[in-house]
């Protein structure tokens, strides 16, 4: 079966390229995702694969192989774009403005579709069934995955276990890395506005100073990690957005900030938010402005199950070599992969689409990411290879 996979990797991998270039140059932001959506329907309507539509622009196909109820296994990818303007100088740039796939979905949508086809036409040589999950919506609050979960992907067949994909720019081309237990952390929005009546810049003394009192809030916050949190618990609070004032000699009425906390511990997370609305409250009052201050609470952290990521781990050995497995470091950001994995075993692994020699290394999320497209070969023979092995 593994040979097979691969030959069939390698055999459709150059239409995968062009599906993969189709879908760079078309991105559409967080749950807009409507021509995507209508694109990925279309393939799995040509290849037969039965499919119905979540949550606006999910889609949710559905392969049976022998003996379908005996293992139900559910693959995911992501589909959304970032609000990037594109630097890339290829054919296939895009061609939306101000939108790019810059971290990497295109690759993952394109893997799933190819690990579709290899299972649709392998199906009478494996058994069970393999829920395909095209989800929007995993760059924005609240994220897609959990909304799939509450118009009910988990049921009807409910999956035994998840795996998805995710570009590793990091990583050479041709490698794969996993990581069990706590693999990404929680984050959660922070939206704070001060406010106070404003004033003439020569006099500070008839107002209260919003620029001052929200510079000294940001060094202030830097304290609920430092002071607060056990240092060996990863912990990150970063304000990002400051704005305010437009002219030199205007106290502005108003300044706000935007930030994001993350953290790996539940529990700490949300003693971590009490203590932020409590001191940004507290240090704004005494300075003698007003505040607003929301906490929008995002993704859980990312958990892989251990059992089942040892397996894929060694799977994935037998299938691209020992040598080119290994170990994921741990990573501050997010996914809403989490909300799939605190509710069935999950993993989340890693693709390598890294080739320095071709200058292929910008990270995600900047406008010059870019992929080796040998990983496209890899990731959707590797798909298909850990929903029938593991």
């Amino acid at each position: 079966m593994i040979e097979q996979i691969k030959k069939l990797a390698a055999s459709h991998s150059p239409a995968f390229i062009d599906i993969r270039h189709h879908l760079h140059a078309h991105p559409e932001l967080s749950y807009q995702e409507f021509e995507t959506s209508k694109f990925i329907q279309a393939k799995l309507s040509e290849w037969n694969i039965p499919f119905e539509v979540k949550a606006t622009t999910g889609v949710i196909g559905l392969i049976e192989g022998k003996n379908p109820s005996s293992r139900i296994v559910a693959l995911r990818a992501d589909m959304d774009a970032l609000p990037i303007v594109e630097e890339n100088d290829v054919p296939y740039i895009s061609v939306n403005k101000g939108v790019m796939h810059a971290c990497g979905h295109d690759v993952h949508t394109t893997c799933l579709l190819g690990a579709a086809k290899i299972l649709s036409e392998t199906k009478d040589q494996w058994e069970g069934t393999v829920k395909l999950i095209f989800q929007p919506g995993e760059e924005r609050n609240p994220g897609g995955a959990s909304l799939l979960i509450k118009e009910g992907v988990l049921e009807n067949p409910a999956p035994q276990k998840i795996f998805a994909l995710h570009v590793h720019p990091g990583l050479p081309v041709g490698t794969f890395s996993f990581r069990g237990g706590m693999a990404m952390a929680s984050a959660d929005e922070i939206y704070i506005s001060i406010k106070s009546k404003g004033g003439h810049a020569a006099g500070p003394q008839f107002t209260a100073d919003t620029i001052l009192i929200a510079s000294h809030l940001i060094i202030s916050l830097q304290q609920i990690i430092s002071r607060n949190n056990d240092p060996f618990n990863p912990s990150v609070l970063s304000i990002t957005s400051f704005q305010g004032g437009n002219t030199t000699n205007v106290l502005p009425s108003e300044v706000k900030l935007m930030g994001t906390f993350r953290a790996m511990n539940e529990t700490w997370r949300f003693k971590a938010h009490e203590l932020i609305i409590k001191q940004a409250t507290e240090l704004v009052r005494a300075m003698g402005a007003e505040i607003d201050i929301r906490i929008d609470v995002g993704y859980p952290f990312v958990f892989n199950n251990e059992d089942l990521t040892e397996q894929a781990s060694r799977k994935a050995a037998l299938y691209a070599g020992e040598e080119n497995v290994s170990q994921t470091e741990l990573r501050m950001g997010a996914e809403d992969f989490a909300f799939y994995s605190h509710k069935i075993p999950g993993c989340f692994f890693r693709l390598g689409v890294g080739n320095i020699e071709k200058n292929i290394s910008s990270n995600v999320h900047t406008p010059t990411f870019n992929i080796d497209e040998r990983a496209i070969e890899n990731g959707m023979g590797m798909m298909a290879w850990l929903a029938v092995s593991v």
